[in-house]
């Protein structure tokens, strides 16, 4: 076997119920959600029993995901599997670095609330919406992209497809384009134009809220979203304020994990849908999603026997 990075899921990804079985099986698990209940009354019960509007809404979503990844990280480590490398989806980037110890675990559930509430405003403030491009090439989508003042390319998720963000007029016309060209366009459920420019205001709020935050050195490779390469106390705060605005490099980072000799994925959090873009990506990993009692079990046990 090789080497073992856990990726933390991100936002879209959250269900009602998300978390409860964890919490249950798991006493690390569990740690977490009452960390999260005591700075933020009722986020377990959002979690558990809150309703898929609910979960939704950005402000709810984002410390909410941040319990059930770290919590389906730590129940991994509570049961003897090990990560060498770790990397999370936009949101779920915020959780890993909390695994890995960039800062503390209430640190990073702090600053989710926070990265919540700025994205929500700046998407208030500057609607959009995203669309999952298909069919065509990154540099097909690109060149689209070009011809709209307003429309970008956001989200490098896979080979074939590439998510934008857009103004939501300009964004119905794109994808008139992307029809044209021979491609799919899949419009997201979300709730603004995340990780382009119109999260600028977000990218300063959360820049002014690293101020006060002290950053480690983290205990083992976090590869961050803006450039795929690893993270670093130094540069935490400028990675961290430079995400929302920024493209999610995914598809980069899966390669440069695999490059470093990691043939095993496991996605900690809600839904499975890292573990289908990876594949896609590396088409020879193994992928394991840990989001439940019953899909740690499957995951430790295949970790154990490998």
């Amino acid at each position: 076997m090789g080497k073992i990075a856990f990726v933390f899921s991100g936002q879209g990804a959250q269900y009602p119920g998300m978390g409860q079985s964890l919490a249950q099986c798991s006493p690390a698990a569990g740690q977490v959600f009452h960390m999260a209940d005591s700075i933020r009354p009722g986020t377990s019960g959002q979690c558990f029993a809150g309703t898929q509007e609910e979960l939704s809404q950005t402000k709810n979503t984002q410390p909410c995901l941040y319990c059930v990844d770290l919590a389906a990280a730590l129940a991994l480590e509570e049961q003897g599997i090990q990560a060498d490398y770790a990397a999370g989806f936009s949101l779920g980037e915020i959780a890993a670095l909390a695994f890995a110890g960039l800062f503390h675990s209430e640190t990073g559930f702090r600053f989710v609330c926070k990265r919540g509430e700025a994205m929500d405003a700046a998407a208030q403030a500057n609607p959009g919406g995203m669309a999952a491009i298909l069919k065509l090439t990154n540099k097909q989508v690109e060149d689209l992209c070009g011809e709209f003042t307003q429309v970008f390319p956001v989200n490098y998720n896979c080979p074939g497809q590439l998510v934008v963000a857009g103004e939501k007029d300009q964004l119905s016309a794109f994808q008139a384009k992307v029809k044209e060209a021979g491609g799919r366009a899949a419009p997201l459920a979300v709730s603004g134009g995340f990780h382009s420019p119109f999260m600028e205001s977000a990218a300063q709020e959360l820049e002014r809220v690293l101020g006060a935050i002290e950053l480690s050195e983290p205990r083992l490779p976090v590869y961050a979203n803006f450039h795929a390469k690893p993270y670093t106390a130094a540069l935490g705060k400028e990675l961290l304020a430079r995400q929302v605005k920024s493209p999610v490099r995914w598809q980069e980072t899966v390669e440069a994990l695999a490059a470093e000799g990691v043939d095993t994925f496991l996605e900690c959090g809600p839904g499975k849908t890292l573990c289908g873009l990876i594949k896609k990506t590396v088409k020879t990993a193994k992928v394991f999603q840990v989001q439940d009692e019953e899909t740690l079990k499957a995951a430790v046990e295949a970790c154990k026997s490998a």
